[in-house]
């Protein structure tokens, strides 16, 4: 059967309008197998009265969450308290990692109107600190870096009281991308690593880890005073020993924040789960990294970039007062 895709990103089927597939570039791809998750890994399903008022305000502003998109298993309790992390600039991502399950494809045009209505959703959500993320935009001159500013200037100007943390792609060969966000610093500046540098080109293959690491070191250098943040994924099939050369190479880029948690396959396209650390082994990796500097960090199975951001950001900062004041 010939299936013709029209101008929304949808195939024509037998006279019918059908959903493009999520993941195109994955299609081709062998099934790996979804292993059964242990019991430290199982949520309760949302349903609370607060979750469903926060889907719709998120939805009223017509917005994108990383929560929904990529299939976050913490979505039942954040949004319970009305954390919902924000994804701008569409819901289509120009890359295509291995681990990811936000859709890819060919993004349409920013909506300009986006950042008003992120500020106002936060406004009306009470939040006093909010995580704003994004998918890839390859396609902007700047990758976005514009935009990420601009929403940071509209949340203060709705919220004055509330903090920001943006969690950025890698604006990889996007010269001055990254000083023109920072021309409008967050109080947090967040990239992931994700992963150790051995499995970049299966796991991350659109990014580079030294030009990712560059990033945050340049981010402190043009910020001093704010706080940098990156994570990791266990789970890929990483060894302790590359988990703790990461952690070094963070460190000496003066990363103040880390977290990692356990890596979970969306679908059978996507890369398979190694193994499960344990809840030992996670506490071990936390001891490990706290011993090597890092002002604050979270490493639980189910730890996330933005999961109980607004509490760590908090102990962050005065961790940081309480080492000036010992210094």
């Amino acid at each position: 059967m010939t299936i013709v895709f029209d101008q929304s990103g949808k195939d024509r089927r037998e006279g019918q309008l059908m959903p493009a597939p999520r993941h195109p570039e994955k299609a081709h791809l062998p099934d790996n197998p979804i292993q059964r998750k242990p019991a430290w890994i199982r949520v309760k399903a949302p349903g609370s009265p607060v979750y469903s008022e926060t889907r719709e305000i998120v939805k009223g502003h017509r917005l994108h969450t990383v929560c929904e998109e990529a299939g976050c298993p913490n979505i039942g309790e954040c949004w319970t308290h009305r954390h919902a992390t924000m994804m701008i600039m569409g819901d289509t991502c120009t890359r295509a990692c291995a681990f990811c399950n936000v859709k890819t494809g060919l993004p349409g045009q920013l909506d300009p109107e986006e950042p008003e209505n992120v500020a106002q959703a936060v406004a009306k959500l009470g939040l006093r600190h909010v995580v704003v993320t994004s998918v890839d935009r390859d396609d902007l001159p700047d990758g976005g870096a514009e935009h990420f500013s601009r929403t940071i200037v509209a949340i203060r100007a709705a919220s004055p009281g509330t903090t920001v943390e943006v969690l950025t792609p890698d604006f990889l060969r996007k010269d001055g991308a990254l000083e023109r966000l920072m021309q409008t610093p967050p109080d947090v500046f967040n990239h992931n690593l994700e992963t150790v540098p051995r499995l970049y080109l299966s796991v991350r293959p659109g990014a580079r880890y030294f030009a990712s690491l560059r990033l945050l070191d340049r981010a402190k250098q043009l910020d001093p005073k704010g706080f940098t943040k990156s994570g990791l994924m266990v789970g890929l099939g990483e060894s302790r020993e590359e988990i703790m050369q990461v952690m070094d190479d963070l460190r000496s880029a003066g990363v103040d924040f880390l977290t990692i948690g356990q890596y979970l396959q969306p679908t059978r396209k996507h890369a398979a789960v190694d193994r499960f650390w344990t809840p030992e082994e996670f506490a071990g990796l936390e001891t490990i990294a706290r011993a090597k500097g890092f002002l604050m960090v979270s490493a639980t199975p189910l730890t996330r970039s933005s999961y109980h951001a607004d509490a760590d950001f908090a102990q962050m900062k005065a961790a940081r007062e309480a080492r000036a004041q010992g210094a």
